[in-house]
């Protein structure tokens, strides 16, 4: 990679010092740590509370101290970047690990766009504003998945555009696939799904001007371990997750798993700028977790109760209703009750 290439954002806060610590796994005392990082206990003590509000589960207990409830691997940009290939390398003009910030999205559309076939690849331990469709808030935890964006440089609008996301959907499959992981399904529009549980989602933006050159920021959020509490807090959004490490993926290195995933997706745009959606279209479908399910499709104020059947060629849902057959370019989509 001969492009830019570095550790980012709040890096050396005291908190971010304190996870790296405990990152390992086991029990290090609060004595302890404030010799190593050579600070109070107290300081120790509102580290701790400063990462438990950033949704970290960390395990506090007398006489032993502290660990993280689940062991993790912090994310390193030089650690992505030697995992990637020499051709998916020379792709990348810019790769950084910020440890908290807004939303890697809104970071890349604000910044200068990367030069025509390259990436601006970032990654985030924590996102203060990560977003869904629709403006729902995405909850990540610190050290427990992955909040990465793919910043990717358009010469033309294709007329297509509107499938890139269930592309990229296809190639994080791919990507997870690679890493042992068989079981994931994909809903439309923009899920990626294992036993009806939400393991991760995909938030394309798009920054164009007419007749000219499009830049698209590609989010990908995936679920690694959410921990007990946080399970129990997205189950009262209404929402079912699901995680790797549920699906058997042990010791997972998230910076092996963010080049696999980043290598996936810039393979898969310069498809997508090739061919557009046709590549993709077979493997969208194999993996289609909706069809044959009774659906309710929300599209902006009106609501569709119908049999899924699958997308066609350009990426919309097939909706078979009471009134005919629909085809959907956007919305929302809940499985019915008992289907």
């Amino acid at each position: 990679m001969s492009g830019d290439c570095r550790n980012g954002g709040d890096d050396g806060t005291l908190a971010q010092r304190v996870f790296e610590a405990l990152a390992p796994g086991g029990f290090r005392s609060g004595e302890r740590l404030a010799a190593e990082l050579g600070v109070s206990r107290s300081a120790v003590w509102k580290a701790v509370e400063r990462l438990r509000s950033l949704q970290a589960e960390i395990h506090a207990v007398p006489n032993r101290g502290y660990r993280l409830a689940q062991a993790t691997v912090p994310l390193d940009a030089r650690r992505v970047a030697a995992a990637l290939s020499p051709q998916a390398a020379a792709m990348v003009h810019s790769l950084r690990v910020a440890w908290s910030l807004g939303s890697t999205n809104a970071q890349l559309l604000e910044a200068p766009p990367p030069p025509a076939g390259r990436a601006s690849v970032l990654l985030a331990e924590h996102q203060s504003a990560g977003r869904g469709r629709r403006g729902r808030t995405w909850i990540a935890p610190l050290g427990g998945a992955i909040c990465l964006s793919i910043g990717w440089s358009l010469r033309l609008l294709p007329p297509g555009i509107g499938a890139l996301g269930l592309a990229i959907g296809v190639c994080v499959r791919r990507a997870l696939m690679d890493c042992g992981v068989q079981a994931v399904g994909l809903k439309w529009p923009n899920d990626l799904v294992a036993d009806d549980g939400k393991l991760g989602g995909i938030l394309i933006e798009l920054r164009a001007e007419a007749g000219g050159p499009a830049f698209a920021a590609i989010g990908i959020g995936l679920n690694v371990t959410l921990g007990a509490r946080l399970r129990t807090a997205i189950a009262g959004t209404g929402t079912c997750a699901a995680d790797l490490i549920s699906l058997g993926l042990a010791d997972v290195d998230r910076n092996r798993l963010a080049a696999c995933v980043t290598e996936r997706c810039l393979a898969g745009l310069q498809e997508f700028d090739a061919a557009g959606f046709q590549p993709f279209v077979a493997e969208w479908r194999a993996a289609d977790t909706l069809c044959g399910r009774e659906v309710t499709a929300h599209v902006g104020g009106e609501s569709l109760v119908g049999i899924a059947r699958g997308i066609d060629l350009s990426g919309a849902l097939l909706l078979e209703t009471a009134v005919g057959p629909r085809a959907l370019i956007a919305g929302e989509v809940t499985v019915r009750a008992g289907s």
